[in-house]
């Protein structure tokens, strides 16, 4: 029986920690059938999140549990068990609780999430002992388990142990062994035992004798063993290994692939590619990862920084993948405009327009950087004296790579393109293919996305040139000048055009430098990127969407149009979008 507890204080947590954990738990494909996960309750199979969700938002802390009973594949349905547990904890704690719960059979081992509010029925902070959530809720567990199942014979404990003998990851023999151990020797030469402490020591000898041919013990004499004492973290790193590689084969079923793990506290250079599947490596404190089927024909798991929410990254999503910590080159290019430790957008977004040769847009380019410096400004790095003027200091690099450390502790990243490969070869719309044309190719691995991507590429090319939107010249590919511009414009009318008829509102094109008003109600994706749409009097207009905006849905907002950019205000408080 395993049981893992989380006490999260909500003041430490951001605003909607609750709501991406229960996104999380019901997340799609954990159901035994593999749909969507059901949130249930005491009393319902249907609970309602949201809620159950307001109810917490007043309180000081939640408490999260994983419960895994051993046997649990043998049970048809592990609401009964829940229930019966937590009703056990009430009768414990000698107060009502409340609490949701989602079972997840999309693992080896099927296992269910708890979370139970922080108050107890009177209305006050519900405390537990830390020795009952260590020990005695799974105690209670374990007693359950076994009355609905009986009790696991001597056969089938021998059996499970002697499956652990030859495993490259930290068992329980391990354990055992661990506390076994004297001075970095354990000695087994012991007389007068049982016929079963006979059979438990042939275990326990067989395990180090398959620890020895890893290198991680050495045998100094007749059953006495010496163990390396990085062996435990040596063991828990291996069988995390192993299940990252099972994952990707998962992933990637039936394909010859080099696998890649993406170290993002090493010196690991970026990897841009598609999202093939993603999860959470972590699922109490929901840290997840990304599976990128990289341009270079490799196959790479990245962990993701703490708090990552992957709702919004999706499978076929384009993607570079990098560390938090190495030094940006937004910061780069701040540091060299700085003049006196002044930057100013103005004087930025003047060479911006004479280096960008219609390659991209440069009001787009420097806000950009104007968002870098608006988290830069909160972690208190630099100062805004006045709009479009800064102060920075002389090492902005240095600290800016801190300050990228500390906020990520994990791979980054950058969604390139929303829409799939497939879907960029002919659409009209600036796509993420148009920016590849004119780049080096010999980067392209030969298999997977890398392989893919040269076709998609030429594809592309030939659409252009069909459009009269590029042409050939002397075996490269010239793009028309201002395509970017020209492609997004388009698209964003085409689809303007489509809402107009859904909604019966008018379309009011943003113009750069417009300050819009309008209620936020949903995000259209486009190749061209994400746009959120403002409604308000006049009709609706379409700005660039940034994730900061989502939890703002349904509620009145201003922005401010900067070309491809855009700043907003949310009633008192006003920040750029990062």
């Amino acid at each position: 029986m395993i049981i893992k507890a989380r006490l999260v204080v909500l003041k430490r947590a951001s605003p909607q920690s609750t709501a991406m954990h229960l996104r999380y738990i019901q997340r799609e494909g954990v159901s035994r059938a593999g749909e969507r996960g059901e949130l249930y309750g005491p009393d319902t199979d249907q609970a309602d999140a949201k809620a159950f969700e307001e109810r917490l938002r007043e309180d000081r802390h939640q408490f999260r549990f994983i419960v895994s009973p051993e046997d649990a594949t043998e049970l048809e349905d592990l609401k009964p068990f829940t229930r019966s547990l937590m009703a056990q904890v009430q009768r414990d704690l000698a107060t009502k609780l409340e609490w949701v719960a989602v079972d997840h059979w999309d693992t080896d081992n099927p296992h269910t999430h708890i979370l139970l509010r922080g108050r107890d029925e009177t209305g006050q902070d519900l405390i537990i002992a830390g020795d009952y959530i260590a020990h005695g809720m799974r105690a209670r567990a374990a007693e359950i388990a076994t009355e609905w199942l009986g009790p696991r014979t001597d056969l089938e404990i021998r059996q499970s142990l002697a499956r652990e003998v030859s495993q490259e990851r930290w068992t329980s023999l391990d354990r055992m062994i661990s506390k076994k151990i004297d001075q970095g020797v354990i000695d087994l030469r012991e007389s007068g035992l049982t016929a079963e402490g006979q059979r438990h020591r042939a275990l326990l000898i067989g395990r180090l004798d398959h620890l020895t041919q890893m290198g991680l013990a050495q045998k100094t004499s007749r059953g006495v063993w010496a163990v390396s004492p990085d062996s435990e973290q040596t063991l828990v790193r291996m069988g995390e290994r192993a299940d990252i590689i099972r994952t990707m084969q998962r992933a990637l079923p039936g394909e010859r692939r080099e696998y890649a793990l993406f170290d993002a506290t090493g010196t690991a250079a970026p990897v841009t590619g598609r999202i093939v599947a993603k999860g959470l490596s972590d699922e109490l404190h929901e840290r997840g990862y990304l599976i990128v089927d990289g341009l270079d024909g490799r196959a790479h798991y990245a962990l993701m920084a703490p708090k990552v929410d992957l709702t919004d990254l999706s499978v076929g999503a384009i993607v570079t993948v990098r560390r938090g910590s190495e030094g940006r080159a937004a910061d780069r290019t701040i540091a060299s405009l700085s003049e006196g430790g002044i930057y100013r957008t103005a004087d930025h977004l003047e060479r911006a327009r004479v280096s960008a040769d219609g390659r991209y847009d440069p009001a787009e380019f420097v806000q950009a950087h104007v968002r870098r410096l608006e988290a830069l400004r909160r972690a208190g790095i630099v100062e805004r004296l006045e709009e479009g003027v800064w102060r920075v200091p002389s090492d902005l690099m240095k600290r800016g790579r801190a300050y990228d450390r500390e906020q990520t502790r994990g791979a980054v990243v950058d969604v390139r393109s929303y829409v799939p490969l497939a879907r960029q070869t002919r659409v009209i719309g600036a796509t993420w293919l148009d920016q590849q044309i004119e780049g080096d190719r010999a980067g392209l691995g030969l298999r997977g996305f890398g392989a893919e991507a040269r076709t998609a590429l030429e594809q592309r090319e030939a659409f252009l040139i069909e459009q009269g939107l590029a042409q050939r010249q002397g075996g490269r590919t010239i793009l028309a000048r201002n395509l970017y511009a020209v492609l997004r414009a388009r698209e964003l009318e085409t689809a303007a055009g489509a809402l107009a008829k859904e909604t019966g509102l008018e379309y009011q094109p943003a113009v750069d430098g417009d300050r819009i008003s309008g209620t936020y109600r949903r995000n259209v994706t486009l190749a061209s990127g994400r746009f959120a749409m403002l409604e308000n009097s006049l009709g609706f207009a379409l700005v660039p969407w940034r994730p900061v905006i989502e939890p703002r849905r349904g509620q009145s907002v201003t922005a401010l149009v900067r070309g491809n950019g855009v700043s907003w205000e949310f009633g008192r408080q006003r920040g750029l979008l990062r």
